[in-house]
């Protein structure tokens, strides 16, 4: 499966990092490559993966697993091609950010947990582990990771306790979380939520740059 990303931002040959931007449920690539344009940042190269029927699994994130399958499976296979491609551009596991809105958050959030790998950062937008049973990392599998968590206090779609409890499962595996969760009621991402994704993209391309 090689999947087709829409790219934007800096030229691949001098860009610093890659994001692997994964949009959320009814979405596309369009609506991250406008969210992108709230971040100040002009060292990183986007790729954006478009999940069939702009939807990555069918159902809540909170049901058990299987009863996403074989979407679910699907859409991680998507992902891994996508993170094949951006090694063959050479942008390896610790030049990469993964960033992800919603569903797209909650995807990457699976992947991260259930199959951790090096990483140059991990943007997770109003999102949290899929299923009932919480996958565990062994070890310090995400050992240093820099990770920027927002949700919004009474999200419609994604309750606070999941996004907590996923917070806590980074951080048991090594990573270092940046979480908030501000007051409000609306699906939404923040322009503070901007601002700290910015300030992580920033700093993750200053390490790479080296």
């Amino acid at each position: 499966m090689t999947p087709f990303l829409v790219e934007w931002g800096a030229p691949a040959d001098r860009a610093a990092l890659a994001v692997l931007a994964v949009h959320g449920r009814g979405q596309d690539p369009a609506f991250m490559q406008a969210t992108a344009h709230r971040f100040a940042t002009a060292s990183a190269r986007f790729f954006a993966p478009e999940a069939e029927d702009n939807t990555w699994y069918p159902l809540s994130f909170l049901e058990p697993v299987e009863r996403n399958q074989p979407a679910l499976d699907r859409s991680v296979q998507v992902l891994e091609a996508s993170l094949a491609r951006l090694a063959e551009a050479g942008f390896d596991g610790e030049r990469v950010v993964l960033w992800g809105f919603s569903q797209g958050a909650c995807l990457l959030s699976h992947l991260v947990l259930s199959a951790p790998r090096p990483l140059a950062g991990l943007v997770l937008f109003t999102g949290g582990y899929l299923g009932t049973a919480p996958p565990v990392p062994g070890g310090q599998a995400l050992s240093g990771v820099p990770v920027v968590l927002r949700s919004i206090e009474d999200d419609p779609w994604v309750p606070r306790h999941r996004v907590d409890e996923t917070a806590a499962l980074l951080r048991q595996a090594g990573a270092q979380v940046d979480l908030r969760i501000d007051p409000g009621a609306d699906h939404i991402i923040t322009d503070e939520a901007c601002a700290t994704a910015t300030e992580l993209l920033n700093a993750a391309a200053a390490r790479a740059s080296g």
